[in-house]
């Protein structure tokens, strides 16, 4: 498993446990066998914590923008350097093929129509 999708599965991951979390607990709090007043007061108490849980969502969310952005940098890079060294490749064989040609040891064939290439 490459270290892009392991590192986005565990965002998912993480993600899905602190909404999953949230979820749980407002359900649990509307189903629990309390006074009305009990139940507001947790109600209060949970809603109280929501910044505290989405300061660590956005944390988590943004810590997970971050590696993907190195991960896609660095894949970036690599797709570079090998453009690069194919854009070498191909100028060098063009140099070797007009040696060949200009010192007579290859035929310059004329190109066939277009469309007889394809």
């Amino acid at each position: 498993m490459s270290k892009m999708s392991k590192q986005n599965q565990t965002g998912i991951f993480v993600g899905g446990l602190i909404i999953g979390s949230a979820v749980g607990t407002v359900l649990g709090l509307l189903i629990a066998p309390r006074t009305g007043k009990e139940t507001r007061k947790v109600i209060k108490k949970s809603a109280d914590a929501l910044p505290d849980l989405a300061e660590d969502l956005t944390t988590s969310i943004q810590m997970q923008a971050d590696r993907l952005s190195e991960s896609t940098l660095e894949n970036w890079e690599g797709t570079l350097d090998r453009l690069r060294q194919a854009i070498a490749a191909g100028i060098e064989a063009s140099r070797e093929t007009n040696r060949a040609v200009k010192s007579g040891n290859l035929k310059q064939e004329s190109n066939p129509p277009v469309a007889d290439r394809l």
